[in-house]
């Protein structure tokens, strides 16, 4: 049973051709708008306890159709219908009043947030303590930085557990530190049944912390899908935007979906991971390895990069790079070529688990310039223990350990 129902939404703006186009309309002056959709048609559920991130570029829709299921604004056609309390952070200090204290305005919005007084009063302690703004806790909050925003609208928003949680890109402007703890306050909700509709730049939030990725472009749902198929397709939109590309979707034997996209001016024929100067799937933890790329090169090109990109079972990327930033070029090319790459790893220094390799040929620094050919998880492979002490986690580093006295009375000496 759906959670959350989102049907046919679609929001527009007016846009008129003047300044004063709006009193004109009003008056039957003969001057009208036309609509200017920011959202159209956007339909999807959301079931109970259900983590969901929306994705896509700057101006895709994606904190409008917050809004609307936050019911902050109302959508020009369609229906959201939602089950439970909604707690939402979206624009920084949204209802927060500058010339009050924060303590103020924690009773302001938590009123707004359907948070009785006396409720409020219990939670003051907690709430305060979550913020860590110290003293400012009772200063006017345009004393406030942006920082000290966010913790206190988190903490507010967060300090009852709600059924539904929206989340913006508020947080990405916190320290560190406070993201740390609210992802880790968001995961706990996670795991006691809050429903998250997350929208997030960072992919490793979204398939940590996700389900599913709903793609958002122009306004309009794309993709709907697990966090990785979704990713590798927006990765493989953004260079479609700059360009005229090719973007084609082919299952792999696994079942699960592979992106491909590029011009294919240039293109990658074969991809191996080599160790002791032969294919494998399985290397040692700290093994020498080699990524050989094969590459045909298919029009004249002045320089070709080619890159690699390893990331874990999860989605998560590890380590990536390529022959631009290596100081690695390949020179002119001419067409019908085949030229090959390797990226000599003297020590994979990677924890044990599966992990995979992306590989992309492309002009310059970065892909989204001139991406001939991007291949997400071209091939994936194990790393197993070595004869090293226990770790965990995706790296595997050389680590010593001692202990040693700060005092000479924290020895304790045997009686004899």
């Amino acid at each position: 049973m759906a959670f959350l129902r989102v049907r046919g939404i679609g929001k527009a703006y007016k846009r008129y051709p003047r300044k004063w186009g709006r009193l004109a309309e009003w008056l039957g002056l003969g001057v009208h708008h036309e609509n200017h959709w920011v959202l159209r048609d956007v339909t999807f559920d959301i079931a109970a306890g259900e983590a969901v991130a929306i994705v896509g570029a700057n101006g895709a829709g994606k904190s409008t159709l917050l809004k609307l299921v936050a019911g902050t604004i109302r959508p020009t056609i369609g229906t959201i219908d939602a089950a439970g309390r909604i707690s939402a952070l979206l624009e920084l200090g949204i209802g927060f009043h500058p010339d009050f204290t924060g303590r103020e305005n924690v009773f302001m919005s938590g009123h707004i947030l359907g948070i009785s007084g006396d409720r409020i009063r219990e939670l003051m302690q907690e709430i305060e303590a979550f913020a860590e703004i110290g003293d400012y806790f009772d200063q006017p909050v345009r004393r406030y930085s942006t920082g000290m925003q966010v913790r206190l609208a988190f903490s507010v928003a967060t300090a009852v557990r709600p059924d539904v949680l929206l989340v913006d890109e508020a947080l990405s402007v916190g320290d560190s530190y406070f993201q740390h703890k609210s992802f880790d306050r968001i995961r706990q909700f996670r795991s006691e049944g809050t429903t998250l509709l997350f929208v997030s730049h960072s992919p490793g939030a979204v398939r940590t912390l996700c389900d599913r990725a709903i793609l958002l472009d122009r306004g309009m749902l794309v993709r709907d899908d697990v966090p990785d198929a979704v990713l590798d397709y927006y990765n493989a939109l953004v260079a479609a935007h700059r360009a005229e590309y090719e973007i084609w979707q082919s299952a792999r034997t696994s079942g699960r979906t592979v992106t491909r996209s590029g011009t294919a001016e240039a293109t990658i024929e074969t991809i191996e991971l080599l160790g002791h100067g032969k294919p494998v799937r399985s290397v040692t933890s700290g093994d020498e390895v080699v990524i050989r790329i094969e590459v045909a090169v298919h029009r004249a090109l002045p320089a070709l990069t080619a890159g690699i990109l390893l990331r874990d079972r999860l989605g998560n990327d590890v380590f990536g790079t390529n022959t631009y930033h290596l100081g690695a070029t390949s020179g002119s090319l001419l067409p019908k070529t085949r030229i090959v790459v390797d990226f000599a790893i003297n020590a994979l220094a990677l924890g044990v688990g599966s992990y995979s390799i992306t590989a992309a040929l492309h002009a310059g620094h970065e892909h989204v310039h001139a991406n001939y050919d991007w291949w997400d998880r071209a091939l994936v492979f194990d790393v197993v223990p070595a004869r090293a002490p226990t770790s965990i986690g995706v790296c595997a580093l050389e680590v010593a350990a001692s202990w040693r006295a700060k005092d000479v009375s924290a020895i304790e000496v045997p009686h004899a």
